[in-house]
């Protein structure tokens, strides 16, 4: 089963930058498509992006295109998500979660079975 741990979120004013970080426990990377969630309060969790490990395709919701990158780098079973031109909007407690699935990913958050503790970002105006 794997695990993830989060890191990276903190307080940053409008227009800065983020990265987080997704580490994940498992020896077999490449079987799963990572996403990343964020919730701020009193709304429902959004996914932001995902990124499919063994193809390297992506997803982004709209809000986000153009101003936040997913990458991955499978020798260390992470996954970033680089955050720029950050607006008061995108404050919100961010996950990291995993699914194992090949080829594509979907940023639909019922899809994902293992979540990680979540890392708060603060964009301050």
């Amino acid at each position: 089963e794997v695990q993830l741990v989060e890191s990276g979120g903190g307080l940053v004013q409008v227009g800065g930058s983020l990265r987080l970080s997704c580490a994940a426990s498992t020896f077999n990377f490449d079987d799963y498509a990572i996403g990343w969630f964020r919730q701020a309060p009193g709304k429902e969790r959004e996914g932001v992006s995902c990124i499919s490990i063994s193809a390297g395709g992506r997803s982004y919701t709209d809000s986000v295109k153009g101003r936040f990158t997913i990458s991955s780098d499978n020798a260390k079973n992470t996954v970033y998500l680089q955050m720029n031109s950050l607006k008061p909007e995108d404050t919100a407690v961010y996950y990291c979660a995993a699914v194992r699935l090949r080829g594509f990913c979907i940023n639909v958050a019922e899809a994902y079975g293992t979540w990680g503790q979540g890392t708060q970002v603060t964009v301050s105006s």
